[in-house]
């Protein structure tokens, strides 16, 4: 009987984390091609284009597995991040040093159906990843699917953004 209710603990866990404010996600779908989806996430410099939560981004060299950078939020102090794994035209994981733990970025497409799927995930690790969550995942939450229809709309107009 202990087991069982361990077990039914774990689940229900996992059921909340993944609808938590310390780990989180939106998918849209889109009619752009996915180099149009993969050029707008890997321009860095114009990450601010489309993010609302942030001023500025800047990358330190070519982007790839390893590649080093600095965001400016609107909101909160300058971060560095790394990108710490690529799979090219399809996704990249970027990681940004939180006190005690990690905040996860993942960007990731996917063909369903014959149609175009973008996800972008957070997750807040750590031993602060609640009171972390709670202080700024909250917003980020709120923020994302706004953030992805912006590259939406970039990727399928094919704009030219400058800024």
């Amino acid at each position: 009987m202990k087991s069982i209710f361990f077990l039914l603990l774990f689940f229900t866990t996992m059921s909340i984390a993944q609808n938590s404010n310390y780990k989180f996600q939106h998918t849209e779908k889109t009619t752009a091609p996915p180099a149009a989806i993969w050029k707008v996430w890997t321009d860095v410099p114009n990450w601010s284009n489309w993010d609302t939560g942030l001023k500025s981004a800047e990358l330190e060299g070519e982007f790839g597995e390893g590649a080093k950078g600095k965001l400016i939020p609107d909101k909160g102090p300058k971060s560095k991040f790394m990108i710490t794994e690529v799979i090219p035209g399809q996704s990249y994981l970027l990681k940004t040093k939180i006190p005690f733990g990690w905040l996860k970025v993942q960007r990731t497409m996917e063909i369903k159906d014959g149609e175009l799927h973008f996800t972008h995930a957070v997750e807040f690790t750590g031993i602060l990843k609640n009171i972390l969550g709670k202080k700024f995942g909250t917003r980020y939450r709120e923020m994302l699917p706004e953030v992805m229809i912006s590259i939406k709309k970039i990727a399928e107009e094919n704009q030219v953004y400058n800024r």
